[in-house]
């Protein structure tokens, strides 16, 4: 048997240690250095993306009370004082959505830094996917209900379509907001019956609530009065409606009388418009109504003449009506 005697030199050492470190190096800089700037970097582009949500969110809270600022006159200052878009409605709206978003940007980097990682270690990756793949599926159809409430639910919320305390139509059912989550939305109607409506099945949403509504009023009168001492005696009924307590803060407009809404044989409707803020048009309507009652029989003015009786109907076994 032969011996292969290796002999060293002076100068072997430094080159035998150059290759110990380089191979050390390639095992460093392998798959531990990979995974570690796989997840450095999925920290980073989620701390980035964070900050751009968190900057959306400021700017869209202050967005809408600029635009309610350049509203000018009566009208921007009243509806600045007394909708949601200006205080904790608005903020709380976009506070949910950003939350959504972080919620949503989590996910989604952490989930594919960690199949990255998964990849990089050697771990297969085409069953994992293929069984999630098969169980998306099948989830999709067994609750894609579900998912098509929740997504209606976000709309909902970031549209900013309706909040709590809002009194909507949504066409099954009219009634107070009680509660909005992404999949439900409570409401209470006027006889006190609490509704749960899915978020998915609300096709169509009237609020009553948003911005301002308008208090109508139609007052008849006989077809024999002269229209110009009417309209000027309800303007003078109306008129200083405004700067009266507490409708100086419920109105945005004042009450004017736009004309003749309808004539029949025996009387002419006026129509008189007031605009006001939202969920407040009944209580000037019952307003506008006392004072025109009033003014009426102040100035002697006639209202509409009843309709004639219709004739009387015989028996039907003949014979002669009696006298009423």
């Amino acid at each position: 048997m032969t011996e292969i005697v290796v002999t060293a030199l002076p100068g072997d050492a430094t080159v035998f240690g150059a290759i110990e470190v380089g191979a050390a190096w390639e095992r460093l800089a392998g798959p531990p250095l990979l995974i570690a700037s796989t997840l450095i970097g999925a920290v980073v582009l989620r701390w980035l993306a964070l900050r751009v949500i968190e900057r959306m969110v400021a700017t869209a809270a202050t967005r809408s009370d600029a635009r309610l600022q350049r509203v000018p006159g009566r009208t921007g200052r009243v509806l600045a004082d007394v909708t949601g878009l200006a205080h904790e409605r608005h903020l709380q709206r976009t506070r949910t959505m950003g939350a959504i978003l972080r919620s949503i940007v989590t996910f989604v980097v952490f989930g594919v830094a960690i199949l990255t990682v998964m990849a990089t270690v050697g771990l297969p990756l085409g069953p994992l996917l293929a069984s999630a793949g098969v169980g998306g599926v099948a989830l999709g159809f067994g609750a894609q209900s579900l998912v098509k409430d929740f997504l209606s639910g976000i709309f909902m919320i970031v549209e900013d379509q309706y909040g709590v305390g809002d009194i909507v139509d949504t066409g099954s059912v009219t009634g107070t907001v009680e509660d909005v989550t992404l999949r439900i939305t409570r409401l209470r109607d006027a006889n006190g019956v609490v509704w749960y409506v899915r978020n998915g099945e609300i096709l169509r949403i009237g609020n009553k609530s948003q911005g301002w509504s308008t208090a109508l009023v139609d007052v008849q009168v006989s077809y024999e009065e002269d229209l110009a001492r009417v309209t000027r005696v309800i303007a003078e009924a109306v008129g200083d409606l405004g700067a009266a307590e507490p409708w100086s803060a419920l109105l945005i407009e004042e009450p004017s009388v736009v004309g003749i809404e309808s004539m029949t044989g025996g009387s002419v409707i006026l129509r008189i418009s007031a605009k006001c803020i939202a969920n407040e048009n009944y209580a000037v309507q019952r307003e506008i109504r006392e004072r025109v009652k009033a003014a009426f029989d102040q100035h002697g003015i006639v209202g509409a003449a009843p309709p004639p009786a219709p004739p009387p109907v015989p028996p039907s076994g003949g014979g002669t009506i009696p006298p009423p």
